[in-house]
């Protein structure tokens, strides 16, 4: 039988799984798989649930990471999914899997973390599950509840502007300036060991877009997953990708190109978003591109445009792991 590496990777097999399970039959599930939270009907409330998980070596490392950094990214990029469906996180419950011989404190020292984070954004950690195994990996379940409307992939059109709340690529530069042993960029670093969700241009954007998503895998990754659900192909203007001024000194330094960073990197935890013209003046962001018929996802500089064929990260794809990752 063909590996998860044969078949097309992560989201190869996230298709295959898709289509063993169906649609669910409970009419009170609004939206399944293929967003960044389910969402279900429970009496008046749109609740959304999201599930992540933190392996070491994979998504975080000891040698750079503080304890209080890994426990508060492990909500950070949970809340992050919650807030891009226009919803605002209330609970979560976390799942622990350790391997033999390791420190009680070191696991409370993570715990500080993930309660600071959680209080930031009034969530509460309720429960969870721990047991032992070869890695250390944290699993953060969270339910939160729709503001208004649901923002799901799968509204974005035609001539809907493609854009993103904020400047993109730092998270993968912190990562290879550590990978590298690139001393300075302390800003930089940061980026990578404090991802923070973005609630407040969440809920105000939400309003005014078509289809929104956090950008957790690339923006390539996320105009592919929102063209996808919504039937349609998108253009990225290379040049209009925002990344900032220390991130491009960052990758000069690493002689790696800095809107690589940007398109498949991913972790920046802003928001890629679709808007229509008639509210792109409404909105706060940076347009990156547009949505136009067809299939796939292009990258357009200098007047030429090409059909992307890589895209972000992908747990079983070699090529998208910076070297040096497990």
């Amino acid at each position: 039988m063909p590996t998860v590496e044969q078949i097309g990777g992560e989201f190869a097999l996230i298709d295959r799984l898709s289509k063993i399970l169906g649609k669910p039959k409970n009419k009170n599930v609004l939206r399944g798989i293929g967003d960044d939270c389910a969402v279900m009907k429970i009496g008046k409330e749109r609740a959304v649930f999201t599930i992540d998980c933190l392996v070491e070596g994979d998504h975080f490392s000891l040698d750079y990471f503080s304890l209080q950094e890994i426990g508060m990214k492990a909500i950070e990029i949970n809340a992050s999914d919650v807030y891009s469906m226009n919803a605002k996180p209330a609970f979560a419950l976390i799942s622990l899997i350790l391997p033999a011989g390791i420190s009680a404190g070191l696991i409370e020292g993570i715990y500080k973390g993930m309660k600071a984070s959680a209080k930031k954004h009034g969530i509460d950690i309720i429960g969870g599950n721990i047991t032992h195994g070869k890695k250390l990996s944290i699993d953060v379940a969270m339910l939160g509840f729709a503001e208004g409307k649901p923002v799901y992939r799968n509204g974005a059109k035609p001539g809907d502007f493609l854009c993103v709340s904020g400047p993109l690529g730092g998270s993968t530069a912190g990562l290879n300036l550590f990978l590298r042993k690139k001393k300075g960029f302390e800003k930089v670093k940061k980026m990578h060991t404090q991802p923070k969700s973005q609630p407040e241009k969440a809920l105000k954007i939400a309003p005014f877009a078509s289809a929104m998503e956090d950008v957790s895998d690339g923006l390539a990754s996320e105009a592919r997953n929102i063209c996808k659900e919504s039937g349609c192909a998108a253009i990225i203007f290379r040049d209009l990708v925002p990344v900032l001024p220390e991130v491009q000194a960052a990758a000069r330094a690493l002689k790696m190109d800095v809107v690589d960073f940007a398109l498949y990197g991913g972790e920046d935890f802003e928001l890629a978003f679709t808007v229509p013209r008639k509210n792109i003046g409404k909105v706060q962001g940076f347009i990156v591109g547009q949505i136009v018929r067809g299939k796939g996802v292009f990258l357009e500089e200098r007047g030429k445009r090409k059909k992307l064929e890589r895209f972000g990260y992908d747990h079983f794809r070699a090529e998208t792991k910076p070297k040096g990752l497990d």
